[in-house]
């Protein structure tokens, strides 16, 4: 393979420096839709309704994420689990109930429902901004939203994103860790106000 003349394979520089990315690549006036995971520019990480709790646990660790969309056997949308479902409370209740060992568990056992899901419609976000959205989530009590438009080649609605209060705090330059979210939205919002 050859290259074509215009490029060029040059020696590094001996003094160059490793680019580190800048925080506050957003701020509370910034288009929303920067701080979106678009689902067409990133795979969804996605699991079924019939693996094990510990398999969604180490696929989100493995994956950087604490949402995972949730498949039926048909391939189709049958809800999500969060890192809150799977280490919280839910499990040990669900378990106690059944009279099961946690291990037992599924992810449809824990996920929520399609049905009980709340959107924002991606023409309503493009107009908003940061702090709409995290007005949002913070209203609902809530870590995630998912995304919802019209899919042009089927004319049927479809999960095109989400927001992720993580991934906000981090476009920020804001730790945002565990399951606190009211420390975790004071964090981003006094980010924000920066």
């Amino acid at each position: 393979m050859t290259l074509p003349t215009r490029v060029q394979a040059h020696k590094l520089s001996p003094n160059a420096s490793l680019c580190v990315p800048g925080f506050n690549l957003i701020g509370a006036d910034s288009p929303a839709v920067e701080a979106m995971t678009d689902f067409t520019r990133v795979n969804a990480v996605t699991i079924t309704t019939e693996d094990p709790v510990s398999e969604a646990n180490t696929r989100m660790i493995s994956r950087g994420v604490r949402l995972l969309m949730v498949l039926d056997g048909q391939e189709q949308l049958a809800g999500l689990i969060t890192a809150r479902d799977i280490l919280g409370e839910k499990p040990l209740q669900i378990a106690r109930s059944r009279s099961c060992r946690h291990d037992e568990l599924t992810v449809g056992d824990l996920m929520t429902p399609i049905a009980t899901i709340d959107t924002l419609y991606l023409g309503e976000i493009l107009n908003a901004r940061v702090a709409d959205v995290l007005g949002a989530l913070k209203s609902l009590g809530r870590q995630h939203i998912l995304i919802e438009d019209t899919d042009p080649a089927t004319s049927q609605p479809r999960v095109r994103g989400l927001f992720s209060a993580t991934h906000i705090g981090r476009l920020l330059g804001v730790p945002v860790l565990g399951f606190d979210l009211p420390r975790t939205f004071a964090e981003i919002e006094a980010a924000l106000a920066e």
